[in-house]
């Protein structure tokens, strides 16, 4: 699976220059053959790619990277969002699918920004590129896209428990990649993953509303805001997200603009459209092959 992840990271190089691509010309709606021709690929390899990385044709891929469609999306996820909430199922210590229980750290252990903690990490391809993965006996605590180095992505793990002892492992954290990022597959651990969170009261409050929302859905940062009780905290709210410790199992790459805007991302906006898309797209396939 390692193996088959080396690949997707190295599509996803040519997916996110695709993505920017669009970016900057949507207005003019490229065609096809012309994001190909921009990525320096032929239109019949472009969809070779795409369709490997994604399991779907770009074409379809690429109808979601607009306002519109993001906008439509929104709107479908709010009934989604509420159908999810009245259940009871959504929690800091229970995910809707049961797939992530999460922990707090204690005050004490807040300050002591580490103390006492063995953290082992690991850099591992994923299908959304390199991501540097961290975990202590208590569970995952760090899970971050490598973005203009690896020895940055090391160095953001460290700002934020300074005084625990790391310890590069590979072997430790490779078993974790799979049940995170295969959710193409309907892939899940035989026991739920496990997370130790850092943060302040609030921090934690807007995490566990961002747990709540489920693959395929979206909600804003006004939604978050109100659903923790804090209809007038959205700026701070956006602080927090921004400050999410782990990538992807904390889904804030959820949280798009009211106006249909997907909003900054810490690991840039491009990996933001390419995980909804995702999401998105695969949500619709499966719902279709039932």
């Amino acid at each position: 699976m390692d193996t088959d992840f080396k690949q997707l990271s190295d599509d996803y190089l040519r997916i996110e220059q695709a993505i920017l691509y669009l970016e900057n010309h949507f207005k003019d709606q490229p065609s096809l053959d012309e994001v190909a021709a921009n990525i320096g690929l032929s239109e019949f390899h472009f969809q070779r790619l795409f369709t490997r990385w994604a399991g779907v044709s770009p074409k379809r891929f690429l109808q979601f990277l607009t306002k519109e469609n993001a906008k439509e999306l929104l709107d479908r996820s709010e009934n989604l969002l509420d159908t999810t909430l009245q259940t009871g199922l959504s929690s800091l210590g229970r995910l809707h699918d049961l797939f992530v229980n999460a922990e707090a750290v204690t005050p004490g252990e807040y300050k002591s920004r580490g103390t006492g903690v063995t953290i082992r990490y690991g850099i591992h391809p994923t299908p959304f590129g390199k991501c540097l993965i961290a975990a202590t006996e208590r569970g995952i605590c760090h899970l971050g896209f490598v973005q203009t180095s690896e020895g940055d992505a090391v160095d953001n793990l460290v700002a934020d428990w300074n005084h625990a002892k790391m310890v590069e492992d590979y072997e430790a954290t490779a078993s974790l990649i799979e049940p995170i990022f295969d959710l193409r597959y309907g892939v899940r651990s035989s026991e739920p993953l496990r997370l130790f969170l850092r943060g302040t009261n609030f921090q934690l409050k807007v995490w566990e509303a961002l747990l709540q929302i489920p693959a395929g859905a979206v909600t804003t940062y006004e939604g978050i805001a109100a659903q923790i009780g804090k209809p007038g905290a959205t700026r701070a709210v956006g602080t927090a997200i921004g400050h999410n410790p782990i990538a992807v199992l904390i889904p804030c790459h959820r949280v798009i603009r009211k106006v249909g805007e997907f909003g900054k991302y810490r690991y840039g906006t491009p990996r933001k459209k390419a995980l909804l898309a995702f999401e998105s797209t695969q949500s619709s396939t499966v719902s279709t092959a039932r």
